[in-house]
């Protein structure tokens, strides 16, 4: 497990193709929260026996009461990708580290502006949706308003420890399950499409879909069985990873694959026979506490038992095998862009002012050296009483402690005072889940908490240097 400095932090906040700011969006109560753990347990914030039930990202005494996420949090993860991982990664990057900025947003009806305001300065969305709920209502809600922000979604099908231990689903019943909860996705994000996004639907196949299951912090794309059976049976793992979703069925009594059910009782669809039923096999020994199997099983996967039985056992063994923050954080890596690529076709949506002066062109470069611009989206209460941090993300130039900004409000209008200040950033920090760190400066593409600012911002603002008149 990593345990990062503040100083490693920083110095990949100037690798701008290696950032992602992402949202975690979904219905309440399908599992967001406590699938964040999972993911900050990998960066070292919180260990990974209690990844689950801490929701790290619920840092109001009221959330954690509720076990609802009500205001969205942001949070700072390191994640170091292998070689082997990037080996097949087309886009631009610099080194192995990566940058999550990662923000909770609730999933209650009543608080969606939080999530306007989670979504704004973001360019990934992971939609998390419950396997057996499926899509509902704010599902969509959320869906449409991160498309309209021009936010790419990838998606995870939560839960599914329920499909094993509470509901005992059979195979293909699962397989059509998720399948049916992919397809209501797609159909929103086909509904809400955007010219310049592109294609934004998701397909377990080419690896913008992951299976889950939050509370016990375990889960996988396709790619990672795909890399398992290439390197088992000597095939090539784009081939293998085609064939686990779809109509693909294989029997391994003639050891062939085909495009039909060919009728007998070994022929089963491939995600049913190389994902499924392996996984199944593995938690009912574990639940069954049958140590016999389960020790070769333990050993190819290079467990050791402590004296663990039952669910505990169970938990351990699966965030060995699967471990959630692995494949959610490289599939973040891979199918979300980073700052550089989105704020080329975001830049309209962020920016009032003429596309082509020297504010947009900054933020559409994403350049360090422009003029600050900068869009506070919240304001997160401070431990002193009565006092907020200003929280946003800095789409150009960069952010410093004791520099000093122009403030303007939602109702700033340009060559007028109104709702205009001029002040000065007492301190620029960074958020770690409960702990706030402070840094020097904080350079475009990343997300930062600001002191000093919260007397004359009351909800959003746009921060640019002292100096600059028009911006707007």
């Amino acid at each position: 497990m990593v345990k990062f400095t503040v100083e490693e932090m920083r110095r990949i906040m100037d690798k701008k193709h290696n950032i992602r700011n992402m949202s975690v969006v979904a219905h309440v109560d399908h599992g967001k929260s406590t699938l964040t753990d999972s993911l900050v347990a990998a960066a070292g914030i919180i260990a990974q026996d209690v990844a689950g039930d801490v929701r790290m990202t619920d840092s109001r005494a009221d959330e954690a009461e509720r076990g609802i996420t009500i205001k969205s949090t942001g949070i700072s993860l390191y994640y170091e990708m292998s070689d082997e991982s990037l080996k097949s990664y087309k886009g631009d990057r610099d080194g192995n580290e990566y940058l999550i900025d990662l923000i909770d947003s609730p999933g209650h009806v009543d608080f969606s502006s939080e999530v306007t305001a989670a979504l704004r300065i973001t360019d990934g969305a992971l939609v998390v949706v419950d396997c057996i709920e499926g899509v509902c209502v704010q599902t969509e809600t959320v869906l449409r308003q991160a498309l309209g922000e021009r936010i790419r979604p990838v998606l995870t099908v939560n839960k599914m420890d329920r499909c094993f231990l509470e509901l005992q689903v059979g195979g293909e019943e699962a397989y059509q399950t998720f399948s049916r909860v992919i397809e209501n996705a797609n159909v929103i994000m086909a509904t809400y499409e955007d010219a310049l996004l592109g294609d934004v639907q998701v397909y377990p196949e080419k690896g913008t879909v992951a299976f889950s299951a939050g509370l016990h912090g375990w889960a996988f794309t396709l790619s990672n069985f795909a890399k398992m059976y290439a390197s088992k049976f000597g095939v090539d793992e784009s081939k293998m990873m085609e064939r686990l979703w779809g109509e693909n069925y294989f029997d391994p009594t003639t050891k062939k694959w085909t495009i039909k059910h060919t009728g007998s009782d070994t022929c089963k669809r491939g995600f049913v026979q190389f994902c499924y039923e392996p996984i199944r096999q593995i938690i009912n020994t574990c639940m069954n506490d049958q140590k016999d199997k389960l020790l070769p099983m333990l050993q190819k996967l290079g467990v050791t038992m402590k004296d663990l039985t039952g669910k505990a056992l169970m938990k351990r063994v699966m965030q060995t095998w699967l471990p959630a923050s692995n494949a959610l954080l490289e599939m973040m890596i891979y199918h979300l862009p980073s700052p550089a690529k989105a704020q080329r076709y975001r830049v309209e949506n962020l920016y009032e002012g003429p596309l082509d002066d020297i504010y947009a062109s900054a933020i559409r470069n994403c350049d360090p050296e422009g003029p600050l611009m900068l869009y506070v989206s919240k304001m997160i209460p401070a431990s002193d009483k009565g006092r907020f941090y200003a929280f946003g993300r800095v789409f150009s130039g960069r952010v410093a402690t004791g520099m000093k900004v122009r403030i303007m409000g939602p109702n700033y209008a340009p060559g007028q005072k109104k709702d205009l200040y001029v002040k000065n950033v007492q301190r620029t920090v960074i958020w770690m889940g409960k702990k706030q760190e402070s840094v020097e400066d904080v350079p475009c593409g990343n997300t930062v908490a600001m002191v000093g600012l919260d007397q004359f911002i009351t909800k959003n603002a746009t921060l640019t240097n002292e100096k600059e008149v028009d911006a707007c």
